[in-house]
């Protein structure tokens, strides 16, 4: 059987073994014998000869052949924004690009992603660690962020500082963050005091910065000189029914995005008109605020349709440098391809009369191929081919330092609460037993009289009459008497006579904020039926003003349930004793822990109870609290409940990527408790996993799958129950490998799932048949694209634990049938051992040298999975690429001497160079004295000057000598110096 063969005399040899022998230390006992036998043996053919090659990452659509195809990354990245700086205006000479996305719930948030092509991105860093540290962004007190979060985010440069603007829809409106290092520096937050749709910022030629937004208009603000506030405000700048009947407009309106192109203010929107698909809309002006500076107030931007092709659609313009200093202006659009997401795509333009006409001729076909606008170096290109924004991991805790990990937050002090108000009743008169109806008062038109024909209990009920509004019922207001964060049982028995077969009856809080439904359910006509549920009244309330009332649902027109007439009896509200969560200090803190940029946790993480330092090369998640079954969608009207997988703190995430994926992790379940849950998910509001639970000492492996439609309540235990047929009982087992292969492509708009286990990451068991289909989500509950995460969740007790040992990608799915293929990995093994380090930095080397000591003891073993030959092939690939843009230049050699000596009672400054190289030579003499140039040095040819220094002495220094010329077909400068002593000429 072939071997890969690394020479004996290469540097190599010895730090790739001496690293081999770590790695195989952690692969299981019952593994090592075999790996000790199998040397370097090779499972499969070694192609080292055919020389290493590596193709694209699984987020680049970079062919390598000077081409991309579109959408591109193939993965969730919503609401983007491009930003260049300019090659002269950073440090590495030439033009950076960095684009900023949604990342609603998830944390960190707000990701910078980096690119020097355009095509290929990496991310690089976030804006911020936690949006918040309240309830909503935390999974506390049944509060969440799904859907909702940090929104559309727009990204600027100017004047040495980067600037985020995004708003968000339940944390407090819209936010301005700012940094002078936009790649590794700390961000500081402005709060702007409202919300802000879809913002942009922008700054005018002049440099006054605006914020343009708004959906079916679009309207601006001014910010004061140094972004603080809100100095003005412009509404309605141009709106929809400006331009009614032109056929490109219609919904969303949205979106808007300025530029300044050649004396005209552009903006972009996402338009949806009726019986179309989504398209981007152009809109220009020569006056940024067009009516509010125009000549009697008029309208001054004009409007056309851009791009009408597949659905892409909402996103902005992107400057490109061209030699003689012109510049191209393409597009970056995205396109909903869910559940993958919505995702970018780079559309060149071609312009005629200070428009552009997208695509080819206007048509971007899905998967279209166009050529890249910016080229690179091979060396370049090779290594931006090898980035990605999702990525295979060991869990070594090597990830780099961030500001945003030190992120910095004020814990608030817990408040205290009035105990005599806590356990007893806080409706008056709740079973209308006083002989009036005092202090229930009608609202809407409602008609309220006490009843006592039939009541559910005592003598009397109250009759609800005369409605015609869904909010037409009886209220009563409990100022002062509930408490911010305590929860509250609320009930109320419901019976009608006549109406719909059902009606749903909210029992519902108003403070001024809008209607807030604190308990809900269907109530069938003639029979007492008892509504109820469990409130968490939000710290924000207002519980000064108050007001408690029944209603039912609304819709426009009114549904027939807004004229049902009904009664009502024995109602109530209990506050329940305090066990409210709040902020802790170690809760947030940094907790010595780095995961790369790839990874996002759902909702803001609890630091206490995960760690990549309590077991080296182990992700542990701890337990720290026990699911409810009580949250709900905030976002939703209907109050659907959260399944036990939303509510689970402290889900580790990635993006999913198209069009097919596959995961593999390795599981250590020693440490479960009764009624825990572990596993790798592919998830959004439908979600398909595979885990471990843990019952009666027993674990028992299975998938769960759960499809729409979705139901507003919840059997939380019955909705994440195995699906028959997929279970396996684990005996003594204490680790188990898992595997899930998702299909995005059988059919396209669909995901399918395979989930499969092993007990020695060798041989493999599928677990029943592929599940699903999971598809977008009409409500928009979560509105992002299906992700993978990797969970453990506690249904009785806390404390249980599970350590995850890796988190390996491929994009080869089991069912393709495809041999185990080693190809990539060896010749990228055998590429590595050709190379010398002393062409390469230090740190460059040593980060290759670590990937090819762990692709070296991966190979050394039996493969089991596509995946265990993929990571370790892609980490490496990576490492060798980035070595070949870093690569140190060739030296020209050059000797070089220098003398101080005396002349006629002066001080002189001898150098001498001579050219050792075998081809000709320029040479620059530097000294504190002056400097001389010579052109074309023959090889062996000299170099020489005494510079005078018009002193009679001079003390020790140093001269330098710079040598320019080709090595190899390359220029190199080479630069030497050498130290002359001093001399005194007296």
């Amino acid at each position: 059987m072939p071997r890969v063969h690394i020479s004996p005399e290469s540097p190599l040899m010895f730090m790739v073994l001496a690293a081999a022998w770590k790695r195989i230390a952690t692969i299981p006992s019952v593994m090592v014998g075999a790996l000790l036998c199998a040397g370097l043996v090779a499972t499969g053919p070694a192609h080292a000869a055919d020389g290493w090659s590596p193709r694209s990452s699984y987020t680049s659509t970079d062919k390598g052949d000077g081409t991309y195809s579109v959408p591109l990354l193939n993965a969730d990245v919503p609401d983007i924004s491009v930003e260049r700086v300019p090659a002269a205006a950073n440090r590495e000479g030439r033009d950076i690009y960095y684009m900023i996305s949604t990342t609603m719930h998830l944390s960190p948030g707000a990701p910078i992603m980096k690119s020097y092509d355009l095509v290929n991105w990496e991310i690089v860093n976030y804006v911020f660690d936690r949006a918040s540290i309240g309830d909503g962004f935390s999974l506390r007190n049944g509060q969440n962020s799904y859907g909702q979060g940090q929104w559309a985010s727009s990204l600027r440069y100017h004047d040495g500082m980067f600037y985020a603007v995004f708003n968000t829809n339940n944390l407090g409106g819209a936010y301005l963050y700012r940094t002078d290092d936009i790649e590794n520096g700390a961000w500081q937050r402005t709060a702007l005091g409202r919300a802000l749709h879809d913002p942009s910022l922008f700054f005018d030629v002049d440099g006054t910065p605006y914020i343009f937004y708004g959906s079916g208009g679009t309207s601006a603000v001014r910010l004061n000189g140094d972004l603080t506030a809100i100095a003005q405000d412009y509404p309605n700048i141009f709106t929809a029914g400006d331009y009614a009947g032109r056929p490109f407009i219609g919904g969303l309106f949205e979106g808007a995005q300025f530029s300044y192109i050649d004396g005209y203010y552009y903006c972009v929107i996402i338009t949806w008109p009726s019986g179309q698909g989504r398209q981007v809309v152009m809109f220009r002006s020569r006056d940024l605020l067009g009516r509010y500076t125009s000549a009697g107030g008029v309208n001054t931007y004009e409007a056309r349709g851009v791009l009408n092709s597949n659905g892409f659609a909402q996103g902005s313009l992107v400057p490109i440098a061209r030699q003689g200093g012109g510049t191209d202006w393409y597009g970056m659009f995205f396109r909903d391809t869910f559940p993958v997401g919505r995702i970018p795509a780079l559309i060149p333009a071609t312009w005629q009369d200070g428009w552009p006409t997208f695509g080819n001729n206007g048509v971007v076909p899905v998967d279209g191929v166009f050529a890249k606008p910016i080229r690179l170096t091979p060396e370049q290109e090779l290594f931006e081919r090898q980035k990605s924004i999702v990525g295979s991991d060991d869990f070594d805790n090597d990830a780099p330092h961030k500001a945003y990990m030190d992120e910095q937050w004020t814990i608030p002090a817990p408040p205290t609460y009035d105990d005599s108000l806590i356990g007893v009743e806080l409706v008056q008169n709740p079973g209308f037993e006083a002989g009036t109806v005092s202090p229930w008062a009608a609202q809407f038109g409602a008609t309220l009289a006490l009843d006592t024909t039939g009541p559910a209990t005592g003598a009397a009920a109250l009759r609800v009459g005369n409605r015609t509004l869904n909010g037409s019922g009886p209220n009563q207001y409990l100022n002062g008497k509930l408490q911010p964060g305590l929860t509250y049982t609320v009930s109320a028995k419901i019976k009608y006579a006549s109406g719909p077969a059902t009606v749903r009856f909210n029992l519902a809080a108003d403070w001024g904020s809008g209607v807030q439904v604190m308990a809900a359910d269907d109530v069938p006509a003639g029979q007492w039926t008892t509504v109820s549920g469990q409130y968490t009244v939000p710290a924000t309330a207002n519980v000064n003003n108050f007001k408690f009332a029944v209603e039912t649902p609304w819709a426009n027109p009114q549904p027939a349930s807004s004229s049902v007439e009904y009664l009502i009896d024995d109602v109530s509200i209990v506050g329940q004793a305090a066990t409210t969560e709040y902020p802790a200090a170690a809760e947030i803190a940094p907790n010595g822990s780095r995961l790369d940029p790839v990874w996002e946790w759902n909702h803001a993480p609890d630091n206490r109870y995960w760690s990549l330092t309590d077991r080296d090369g182990w992700l542990r998640l701890t337990n720290g609290k026990v699911v409810t079954g009580k949250y709900i969608y905030t976002k939703l009207s209907n109050r659907s409940e959260l399944a036990w997988l939303e509510e689970a703190r402290n889900m580790l995430t990635q993006r999913t990527f198209g069009p097919r994926q596959s995961v593999e992790t390795r599981m250590d379940i020693s440490g479960m408790k009764d009624g825990d849950v572990a596993g790798l998910a592919a998830y959004n509001r439908g979600f398909s996993y595979v885990a471990v639970k843990r019952s009666g000492g027993v674990n028992t492996l299975g998938v769960v799958n759960r499809g729409q439609p979705f139901a507003v309540d919840l059997d939380q235990t019955t909705l994440e129950n195995f699906v028959p047929g997929t279970t396996v009982p684990l005996g003594n087992a204490t680790q188990v490998y898992v595997k899930a292969d998702l299909d995005f492509a059988s059919p396209v708009g669909q995901l399918w799932t395979t989930f499969s286990y092993s007990l020695d990451g060798q041989h493999w068991s599928q677990l029943g048949n592929r599940v699903g289909p999971q598809a977008l989500d009409g409500s928009l509950a979560h509105f992002m694209g299906h992700r993978v995460g990797l969970f453990n969740y506690a249904t009785q007790q806390t404390g249980g634990r599970v350590d995850f040992d890796y988190f390996n990608l491929s994009d080869t799915l089991s069912a393709q049938n495809r041999p185990l293929d080693t190809s990539a990995l060896d010749a990228a093994i055998a590429y590595a051992g050709t190379l010398d380090p002393r062409s390469y930095p230090q740190d460059a080397w040593a980060a290759m040298q670590d990937a090819l000591a762990g692709a070296t003891a991966a190979r050394a073993g039996q493969f089991g999975t596509q995946n265990q030959i993929d990571a370790p092939e892609r980490k490496l690939s990576y490492q060798l690429a980035r070595l070949g843009v870093v690569k140190a230049d060739p030296a020209l050699p050059v000797t070089v001497s220098a003398q101080a000596r005396c002349v006629a009672g002066k001080a002189y400054v001898a150098v001498q160079a001579r050219n050792d190289h075998d081809a000709p030579v320029n040479l620059t003499l530097q000294t504190p004295y002056g400097e001389r140039s010579f052109t074309a040095v023959a090889p062996a040819g000299n170099a020489y000057q005494q510079f005078a220094t018009r002193a009679g002495s001079v003390p020790p220094g140093t001269v330098t000598v710079r040598a320019a010329g080709t090595v190899g077909g390359r220029d190199v400068t080479t630069v030497r110096t050498a130290q002359y002593t001093a001399v005194s000429c007296a």
